[in-house]
């Protein structure tokens, strides 16, 4: 209405810093909209498109994961070897990725192309009028509020004080924290390793107050990323 209005007033609808992302979530929510008559079941079908789009990066992701686990022996060795002289133990772990044509970061490829899409989304939610008091299923009467099923809680505990609680941040932690578990394990550096081992509950805890939309959103994509974890492990134990 207001694009239609003109002078540039659709602008005051702060998309935020991926706004041409999130105008295009918002014009895909509504398509989706059209089409199933429910806001919740769009945000489903949105997700499930993106991760098959996604699914090639998640095998290159699991594989890269896997041929690290299988260097962890010689990278141990290395940084034995070398661990007076930084520069080249650097230089030869390098050497190791080049030579089994492996790169450490490709495990984070697929997280890091969602990081977008996820912001994108969560202004399209917070700022999308139609969304605002959308029911979805069940006990989700509005998915541009966070899920509240059990309450608050108290605000006498510091921080989390008078935060929202509901099922689905729940079930997503649960569901990362199974996923990180099928994951091959690296090793590496402890710090990043007990980091990785508490990304599931600092997750559960940073969607307690999110629009329940948006964990519906992370939800399926973990519930995805599980079950397509376990297909890739069954095929990569199997040579495939």
């Amino acid at each position: 209405l207001l694009q239609a209005l003109g002078s540039g007033l659709d602008r005051s609808v702060d998309f935020g810093f991926f706004s041409p992302l999130a105008k295009l979530a918002d014009s895909a929510l509504g398509a989706f909209h059209r089409l199933t008559g429910n806001y919740g079941f769009a945000i489903i079908i949105l997700s499930v498109l993106l991760q098959i789009l996604l699914t090639p990066l998640s095998w290159k992701s699991y594989k890269a994961m896997a041929v690290m686990k299988k260097l962890q022996p010689e990278m141990q060795a290395i940084q034995a070897r070398y661990k007076d002289d930084p520069k080249r133990m650097n230089a030869e772990v390098m050497e190791l990725y080049k030579r089994h044509g492996t790169n450490p970061l490709g495990g984070c490829l697929p997280m890091l192309l969602q990081i977008p899409v996820f912001f994108a989304l969560y202004t399209a939610i917070r700022n999308s009028w139609p969304l605002h008091g959308a029911p979805f299923i069940l006990w989700i009467k509005d998915l541009s509020a966070p899920d509240m099923l059990f309450g608050h809680i108290p605000s006498a505990i510091p921080l989390l004080g008078g935060t929202a609680v509901g099922p689905l941040p729940l079930m997503l932690g649960g569901v990362m924290f199974l996923q990180q578990a099928l994951n091959p394990q690296t090793g590496g550096d402890q710090a990043q390793a007990a980091m990785m081992k508490w990304m599931p509950v600092i997750f559960t805890f940073m969607f307690l107050n999110f629009p329940a939309g948006l964990t519906i959103y992370w939800l399926v994509n973990s519930v995805w990323g599980f079950a397509q974890t376990m297909i890739l492990k069954k095929r990569t134990e199997a040579g495939n």
